[in-house]
Parts: C-alpha cells; sequence; structure tokens
C-alpha cells in the first residue's frame, strides 16, 4: 500500500501530521569531487509501521526480511514519485532535478519500518555551496532529523563543512489548523516548508 494512502485511512479527521519520520541522509561524491545523489534512511513511527505490516506474511512471526518486504518497498518508492521525494535541492541557488531512486529497500528494526533509498541528481556537479531540504509541503508527514550524524559526506572532499537547521515542532500548530485547509490546495497546502530540515554544505 502506499505510504501516504496507508496513513491517510488511519483518520481523515485527525489532525496534521499523520505520519513521524527521522531522517538521515548522505550526500554522495564521485572521485572528482562532483555531488551525484543524496542517499536517504528514513525510520518510520511505530504506529504507521505497525498500521503498514498488516498483511504481510512471513516465514518467522514478528521477522520481516528485506525479500518479504520488497513489494512494499517498491511500492512506497513509487507513491514518492509524485511528492518529489519531499527532497529540494539547490546548488548555488540553481535547482537540481533527481532521477528514479536506486538502491531501495526496507528493513524492520527495533519495531519499526525503514525505507533505504538513493536519489541520484540528473546531472552530477560541483558546487560552492548545495543547499538540501527534506520536508513534506502538505505536513502530512513530519520529518525530523536524527540526533546523531543526521547528514554524512561520503566520499568528499577534506575542505567541505556542513550546518544544520531543525525546525521547531509544527506538530502544536498544526493542531490548531482544520484538515481541510490543507486539501486541494487549501491555504496552508505549503504549511511543511515552514518546518523544513534544511542541510547546507560548503566548499570554501
Amino acid at each position: 500500500m502506499l505510504v501516504v494512502a496507508l496513513a491517510g485511512s488511519i483518520g481523515s479527521a485527525a489532525a496534521h501530521p499523520h505520519v513521524w519520520v527521522t531522517a538521515a541522509s548522505e550526500l554522495v561524491y564521485a572521485p572528482d569531487g562532483s555531488i551525484t545523489g543524496v542517499r536517504h534512511a528514513w525510520t518510520f513511527d511505530d504506529m504507521f509501521s505497525t498500521y503498514a505490516l498488516q498483511g504481510i506474511e512471513t516465514k518467522t512471526k514478528g521477522v520481516y526480511t528485506r525479500e518479504e518486504l520488497a513489494p512494499l518497498a517498491q511500492t512506497n518508492v513509487e507513491s514518492l514519485k509524485e511528492f518529489a521525494f519531499f527532497t529540494f535541492a539547490k546548488a548555488d541557488g540553481k535547482k537540481q532535478r533527481f532521477v528514479d531512486p536506486v538502491d531501495y529497500y526496507l528493513e524492520y528494526k527495533d519495531t519499526a519500518l525503514v525505507l533505504h533509498f538513493t536519489l541520484p541528481f540528473k546531472t552530477p556537479f560541483k558546487t560552492k555551496q548545495l543547499a538540501l531540504e527534506v520536508f513534506d509541503p502538505t505536513f502530512f508527514v513530519d520529518f525530523g532529523l536524527q540526533k546523531k550524524d543526521p547528514i554524512r559526506l561520503v566520499g568528499a572532499p577534506a575542505s567541505r563543512t556542513t550546518a544544520i537547521e531543525r525546525p521547531s515542532d509544527g506538530a502544536a500548530t498544526a493542531q490548531k489548523i482544520g484538515e481541510d485547509n490543507f486539501m486541494d490546495g487549501g491555504a496552508n497546502a505549503n504549511f511543511g516548508a515552514m518546518f523544513a530540515n534544511k542541510i547546507t554544505v560548503n566548499c570554501p
């Protein structure tokens, strides 16, 4: 079932957000110093994980292998394309585009589902500053960066530095906003942008 469809069926009358994700990301560099893609690991909240696993047959009760979760992983990744994978990047202020994800899979760890996938950039590039944001514009999904090492640079030159801007908690504010305001291009359709996780990578 779709990531968002699953969450939406839990209860359309509930206030935003519906799903909570703890995110960790890696920026992948080529040997020449160009950035080739973003590698994500998203851990879903326990309630959503339990709901998503309903109906999945396993050989061992309570144990879900990567192979058993493969159909769900594929459907999740395909459904996320509609939402631009909640990942937005700019190089020196210019928007960068991604191609379809690769190396995607789900794992079941500590009672939670973790979705792993890599988003290659359409064209690898070098830049003085990369701005990367992870968020759901509609705030249907609440993304939070994990506390320890939320961003890693893989294969990057030593001169690169990173800065992280974590959003304040938007859930409390969303509780006061009616569901209709998030639907069909309502006044708060881009509410989630206020709570984007912002990662900046600088090259001196």
